[in-house]
Formats: C-alpha cells, sequence, structure tokens
C-alpha cells in the first residue's frame, strides 16, 4: 500500500447561511429547508496522526465537548467501521469557531476528518461515498464534503452548487450560546414558508425563520442583531444562532463595523472561500 505521510495538519471552515428558510416538517420530526450556504475563511484546525494500532483518540481537551460525543472522533470511527481499515489515529482539534454559533463548527471538523481520513489511510473512497456518511452524522455534514458554496433543500442534504463572488463580511457573536435542538423544537417556530423554487438570489434576500424564536430565547442575540443592523445592511443571524452576519463591500469597511460593535459583542472580519480546503482529497 502506497501510504501518505502519517501526520496531515487541515482546515475545517465555517459556514454561513445568507438565509434560511424552513419549508415544512417530515413525520420523522426532521425538518425541511431551503438555505444558501456559503463557506468563510474563519476555519478550526485538525492535525491526525495516523496510527498503526487502530486505536482513535483526541489528544486534547476541547472545552464542552466530550472525546466521545465529538463529532470530529465519531467520524473517523464511522469511516473505520465501513472500510475496515487496520489504521486508527490521533485527532488533534484547535478551535477557532465559536460554539453554538450557527457556524457548523462541529459539522466542519467531522467533514474535515473525512476528507483527511481518506488520504491519510489512502482509503480512495468517491466523494458520494463520503457524502452518505458524513448524512449519518449530522445534516451540515454533507455541505462541507460537497466542497462549495450550494443552495439546500431537503434536511440540508439535497444540495445544488453554486457560483459567489468573494465577499468580505462581519459575523457578531454574542455572549451566549444556543442549542440547536431547542430552536427547531418551538412551537412558535415557522414551518411553512414557500420554496423559491430558483437557485438565483439577490443580496438581501430572504430571512431566517430561525430568528425570531433565538432572540424570543437569548435576548443577547437580539442585542447582537441590533448593534450589527445599526452599522451595516441585511444584517441577519446565521443558522439557529447565535451569531450575527452581514456582508460588506471592502475588508476595510468590515473592519470599521468591528470597531465599532459595543462590548461585550465579539466581532469577526471573515470572507466566502469558493471551495472547501480539502476538496481535492477525494
Amino acid at each position: 500500500m502506497n501510504l501518505n505521510p502519517p501526520l496531515l495538519v487541515v482546515a475545517a471552515p465555517a459556514k454561513v447561511n445568507l438565509f434560511l428558510h424552513i419549508t415544512g416538517r417530515r413525520a420523522d420530526g426532521y425538518h425541511t429547508l431551503e438555505s444558501l450556504f456559503a463557506l468563510v475563511d474563519l476555519a478550526d484546525t485538525i492535525a491526525l496522526y495516523r496510527r498503526d494500532d487502530g486505536v482513535i483518540t483526541r489528544s486534547n481537551h476541547v472545552p464542552g465537548i466530550a472525546a466521545d460525543a465529538d463529532l470530529a472522533v465519531r467520524a473517523a470511527r464511522s469511516v473505520q467501521a465501513i472500510t475496515r481499515t487496520p489504521f486508527g489515529v490521533d485527532i488533534e482539534v484547535t478551535k477557532r469557531i465559536p460554539q453554538g454559533a450557527g457556524l457548523g463548527g462541529g459539522s466542519s471538523d467531522a467533514a474535515s476528518v473525512l476528507l483527511a481520513l481518506n488520504r491519510l489511510w489512502s482509503l480512495h473512497l468517491q466523494r458520494s461515498r463520503l457524502f452518505d456518511l458524513a448524512l449519518t452524522l449530522g445534516a451540515d455534514v454533507p455541505f462541507f464534503v460537497g466542497g462549495s458554496p450550494a443552495v439546500a433543500r431537503g434536511i440540508g442534504e439535497v444540495l445544488t452548487p453554486v457560483s459567489m463572488p468573494t465577499q468580505w463580511m462581519v459575523i457578531a457573536k454574542p455572549t451566549v450560546t444556543i442549542r440547536t435542538a431547542d430552536i427547531f423544537a418551538a412551537p412558535e417556530l415557522t414551518r411553512n414558508t414557500a420554496s423559491a423554487k430558483i437557485d438565483v438570489f439577490s443580496e438581501g434576500y430572504g430571512h431566517n425563520d430561525l430568528q425570531a424564536v433565538a432572540v424570543q430565547r437569548a435576548p443577547e442575540v437580539g442585542l447582537a442583531l441590533r448593534a450589527l443592523q445599526s452599522l451595516a445592511h441585511h444584517a441577519r443571524m446565521t443558522g439557529s444562532g447565535a451569531c450575527a452576519i452581514a456582508m460588506c463591500a471592502s475588508e476595510l469597511e468590515a473592519r470599521h463595523i468591528v470597531a465599532a460593535l459595543p462590548p461585550p459583542i465579539e466581532g469577526h472580519v471573515a470572507r466566502t472561500i469558493a471551495r472547501h480546503p480539502l476538496a481535492a482529497f477525494v
């Protein structure tokens, strides 16, 4: 077997939802949606060291996430189980994407582990196989495996790749984390937004159906939104929260907005990226 070097250090980029409409609810309880997903250059870093003994471990502490519950570890165990590879891996996750922020950090970590292990373990799996495996880990994971901006439908697994120009943005993080399950379970959540039926959207199109629920349950989200809305156009929440985002005309504008955000709101300057950094790993 022609093996790659035993160590890989890879990025796991965040995502933002430029809009997020809930279009229904299936009999199994999952919600159907329509959203425009974009990758951004805010990223976690994952180091993977191949082991020959089949053991899979996380070699560092990640606050608030037990190793056995970590999607990165679960991803490694899942791909090991379906391929019956004799190899294991030590995984070190350096978090930069805030948790409970609507930026898909855990899902991105899982996808980057799937993609990286495809190379580290010399598995030669097709993207479609990794996509199916990703869906067992979470509804957002297939998007990161897909590797490009996309319109998402279904529960997030029906992806139509789209082209987007590079855009600068501000990400505003309030002093609160949000549990996705709590937002989707809210009885007042709007679940019948009509589908656009098209894949071409103007700037500022749509809204986020989860935003009102998150603001009601976490006033800090509303504070971050109002602060960003006073400084930028089309500010809205991403994902199930807690972060708010706003597109900017330039990096300079984004930096000025971040500097103007009132404490304790944490601001990040980010830009969209056209391809996942590990897209060539399949």
